[in-house]
């Protein structure tokens, strides 16, 4: 289930207090999950925060998402700046749909001049990656959600042929 949510960046935050609160977002939403542990979530982010509070300092995530796929979620992640951000109507709840996650990878964009930090940055992180993440509907549930839609046409034809 794709979702997005938008996070207040500056001047309503600090580029270190965005990343917390992305941060918590992510963990709130992966924490409802038996098969996945809030303090790994916390430590993978904390990796990155480094190159997270960049990303949000350069207003890169203004631009670019950070996405989290744990299927059948598919969190895209973005900040808004300026004076969009002091009224901006946060929604920083867990997402629905995390409690059957079993895996997950947060993609951290890695627009230039930031490319080699951000890959940098991710290695060696298992649950991180500065590769573009994978389309929606690659995942196993976008997929099954195809299989199970009605083809009304095929089905107006085969009436049609039972006549």
């Amino acid at each position: 289930m794709q979702r997005h949510r938008q996070v207040a960046a500056a001047p309503q935050r600090r580029a270190s207090e965005t990343w917390e609160a992305i941060g918590q977002l992510i963990s709130a939403t992966l924490d409802r999950s038996p098969h996945i542990l809030a303090s790994d979530v916390d430590q993978a982010m904390e990796h990155a925060s480094t190159v997270g509070r960049a990303l949000v300092a350069a207003g890169h995530l203004d631009k670019h998402a950070v996405v989290v796929v744990a299927d059948p979620i598919y969190l895209s992640i973005t900040t808004v700046s300026g004076m969009a951000a002091t009224t901006l109507d946060e929604d920083l709840g867990p997402v629905p749909g995390g409690a059957t996650a079993t895996d997950w990878t947060i993609y951290l964009p890695a627009p230039e001049p930031v490319t080699e930090s951000v890959r940098a940055a991710v290695s060696g992180a298992s649950h991180l990656s500065a590769e573009e993440p994978p389309g929606e509907s690659t995942s196993k549930s976008a997929a099954s959600d195809h299989e199970n839609v009605l083809n009304l046409d095929a089905l107006a034809q085969r009436a049609q042929e039972r006549r």
